[in-house]
């Protein structure tokens, strides 16, 4: 069963950053599992950046969806993030969102039944301003289930707020 760390925020408060310093102290050669999937040139751009603040000693696995097929025993993982890879989930199930918890609470406890180290880097988006149309807010909803269910499943759970990690579990 993998060792957990959740750790989440807002965005840009430093949540990446922190879990790539985490698992760099933890293996001299963790694995970054890049969940997202390129919408448009703009989050490419992100993506490569993102990218490059990694050194040679990372190997990257590139997963929408299907996390759990990877065989990462034995090693220190970053997955980064939870919010796009459940993004995929939710626009391959045409924004159904039964379906997709379903579905993400199904791949989740299969991927973490795996013997590592696991650092998830997710985003808190319901603190913000209401979202504006429906699927946006069963977006919301979405999220919010399912880093609960993950924060319950973690050994540790960090907040990010301006960069500073405030653990909370």
């Amino acid at each position: 069963m993998a060792e957990i760390v959740f750790i989440t925020g807002g965005a840009r408060s430093g949540k990446s950053a922190f879990a790539q310093s985490m698992a760099e102290k933890l293996s001299d050669n963790p694995v970054y599992m890049a969940t997202a999937r390129i919408w448009d040139d703009d989050f490419g751009e992100r993506i490569q950046r993102h990218k490059n603040e990694r050194n040679q000693s990372w190997q990257t696995i590139e997963e929408e969806k299907n996390i759990s097929k990877h065989n990462l025993d034995g090693r220190t993982v970053m997955l980064d993030c939870i919010t796009l890879w459940l993004t995929n989930i939710f626009h391959d199930n045409n924004y159904d969102i039964d379906k997709s918890l379903t579905q993400a609470k199904t791949e989740w406890l299969a991927f973490i039944l795996k013997d590592m180290t696991l650092i998830v880097v997710s985003n808190e988006i319901g603190m913000g301003v209401h979202a504006e149309n429906a699927v946006s807010r069963k977006f919301c909803d979405l999220q919010g289930w399912i880093n609960q269910y993950i924060a319950a499943k973690a050994d540790s759970v960090y907040f990010m707020v301006s960069g500073i990690a405030m653990k909370i579990k």
